[in-house]
């Protein structure tokens, strides 16, 4: 069914991670009739990649459609954390609206601030949602100041500030208008997005202009375009004209055309002004271009994305293991794969270094590339990935560093030792808030490279009862070194396989990474030392046999359970000198000199 354009109303939802937008989004399909009554339907039914659903977090932006009174709506759900705020940037333009999600208990969270600027710069109409107010800790009106306090700040117009607001609870499926008029469906979410939210503007009658905002791979169809018809009507199998980014024109053809109906997409023949379509068969398409009507070439803005601020070098893996587990290992494959992750990650960069077996990758974040990195991991590659590092910038001779707003909540005991770690990172405090619910919440500001490898340090520190959120805050210049690891790695002294025995005499020294049986080689990381410096052990050395006995020497070894480290504990851990070799079996820590004389010979030369 088509609708007029009255009828659309086009809304993303923002929100930072965790404070329920999935969710809500599935409570508004349900509520809408999409499903079936006896249809078997997951939990967060939009987050459909497999690391969104172990991780619990959106990762890419994804478009649905609910019908409600005649009306349709369609809703973007959009990524809450900032590194993967290109997707945002972009279905931004999309919409006419935007639900800002908050928790009631945590409030504006930095995230939240980070897309809302994004929407208020777009003049887009905001609705606020209080969320999960069925919590027992709930602060609903005190989450509704610091939601208009975050409009100041964020400079909203007199129009933007007098919002509407309702309050709700996405898990049991109810919203209301105001906290004393309970109610048990969304109804009043529905007709507020209705009222409130404008309607797609453009002329219907006049030629087609519609920007690229996203891009599907199908593999019987090939690339698939997704966009909001600025302007015109799109016919399915009308030849139109592609406005590439370098200024040139080519004519295609759109053989098919869909629209979104719940989670499918549904053919149709025709749309227009408002509408967010997918076509088929333009062939090679780029995020970013405009698709035109032949007879007027009129190309929209191409979409700005901020720059990537942390890089790291994406290598061939040369291990004595390499080749054993991946099934992609060349730097051909791995060019391919990354110039094919170029196509849809628009906020990404891709360079070539000297070397015909290293990839400068640059990203939004350290999350943003360890995502791309797991992701690959889980394809089927295999490479080696070195420590992350930050993009500085060099205005007018100055050398700045990208800075960070970092807010973090933790148990009163635990304020001294965060504060005193902090401080060492170059960490500013800007605010203090009183304790709410036995929870300090401090504010910082802190160059980006200070904030590389503490997240495992912060939840040392605080038992793991600390929550910590942290977005990119400008350039400032830079602030002078920062020591960002105080403790040595332990090295593998030999290839063979660890030994009980060996790990027994290893573990007094540190922290170990493996357990007995495991296959190492020389200049593998397998623990962390206790001290500053590397120290090479033998963990695969065995009890000499002799035919002596002592008492007591023969009991069984007991060994300290060995720490098992994740992507995001490796890449933080790393130094300089050290890669993290990835397969789609393992996650090994080394040197990048294997060899432990001609590492020696190295450092003396420094």
């Amino acid at each position: 069914m088509n609708y007029t354009q009255e009828k659309i109303r086009n809304i993303a939802i923002i929100a930072h991670v965790d404070h329920g937008k999935t969710t809500l989004v599935d409570a508004m399909l349900r509520q809408s009739g999409i499903f079936r009554a006896n249809q078997q339907v997951a939990e967060r039914v939009m987050d459909s990649n497999d690391l969104e659903k172990e991780r619990g977090i959106t990762i890419l932006s994804k478009t649905t459609a609910v019908m409600h009174d005649g009306y349709r709506i369609n809703i973007v759900d959009t990524p809450g954390h900032a590194d993967f705020g290109g997707e945002v940037e972009r279905v931004l333009r999309m919409v006419d609206g935007v639900l800002l999600l908050v928790d009631s208990f945590e409030g504006a969270m930095p995230q939240t601030r980070f897309v809302l600027k994004k929407a208020l710069e777009l003049d887009l109409k905001p609705i606020v949602v209080v969320n999960k107010i069925d919590r027992s800790d709930g602060r609903p009106t005190e989450v509704l100041d610091e939601v208009l306090d975050l409009f100041i700040d964020l400079g909203a117009s007199e129009e933007q500030l007098d919002f509407p607001v309702v309050y709700a609870s996405s898990r049991e499926g109810f919203a209301m208008e105001r906290l004393d008029k309970p109610n048990d469906d969304l109804q009043p979410l529905f007709e507020m997005i209705i009222d409130k939210v404008p309607y797609p503007q453009g002329q219907q009658d006049a030629p087609l202009q519609m920007l690229i905002s996203n891009i599907d791979y199908d593999e019987y169809v090939g690339r698939i375009a997704l966009g909001r018809i600025a302007r015109g009507t799109l016919h399915a199998g009308e030849t139109l004209s592609l406005c590439k980014k370098d200024g040139t024109n080519m004519p295609v053809k759109s053989n098919k055309v869909y629209i979104y109906e719940g989670l499918k997409r549904i053919e149709t023949e025709t749309a227009s002004v408002g509408d967010i379509v997918c076509i088929s068969g333009l062939g090679d398409i780029q995020i970013g271009e405009t698709i035109c009507a032949l007879d007027q070439i009129d190309p929209l803005p191409v979409i700005e994305v901020d720059e990537p601020t942390i890089s790291m070098n994406f290598l061939v893996n040369n291990s004595p293991f390499a080749g054993k587990e991946g099934k992609f290992v060349t730097s051909r494959h791995l060019r391919d794969r990354l110039m094919k992750e170029l196509e849809t990650n628009v906020s990404l960069r891709v360079e070539e270094t000297d070397s015909a077996d290293c990839f400068k990758v640059s990203g939004r974040g350290e999350l943003h590339l360890s995502i791309l990195i797991e992701t690959m991991r889980r394809g089927g590659y295999e490479f080696q990935v070195s420590k992350p590092q930050v993009i500085f910038k060099d205005v007018d001779g100055q050398k700045l560093e990208p800075v960070e707003q970092l807010i973090i909540d933790v148990p009163e005991e635990f304020v001294g030792p965060v504060m005193e770690k902090l401080g060492t990172r170059k960490a500013e405090m800007m605010n203090m808030h009183a304790p709410v619910g036995g929870y300090t919440r401090m504010e910082f500001r802190i160059p980006s490279r200070g904030l590389i490898g503490y997240r495992s340090e912060f939840l040392t520190d605080t038992k793991g009862n600390g929550i910590m959120n942290s977005i990119l805050d400008g350039f400032e210049p830079f602030k002078g070194d920062i020591e960002t690891r105080s403790h040595g790695s332990l090295i593998a002294f030999e290839d063979g396989e660890s030994i009980t025995y060996g790990l027994y005499n290893a573990q007094g020294r540190g922290r170990l990474f493996i357990g007995p049986g495991e296959k190492v080689y020389q200049g593998m990381i397998v623990g962390e030392n206790a001290k500053s410096d590397d120290l090479v052990v033998n963990v695969c050395k065995k009890k000499q046999v002799s035919n002596m006995r002592a008492s007591g020497s023969d009991e069984a070894l007991r060994l300290t359970p060995h720490a098992i480290m994740s992507l995001e504990n490796c890449l933080e851990f790393i130094a300089d000198d050290e890669l993290v070799e990835i397969t789609p079996n393992s996650i090994r820590l080394r040197k990048s000199i294997l060899n432990n004389d001609e590492r020696a010979r190295q450092r003396n030369k420094k």
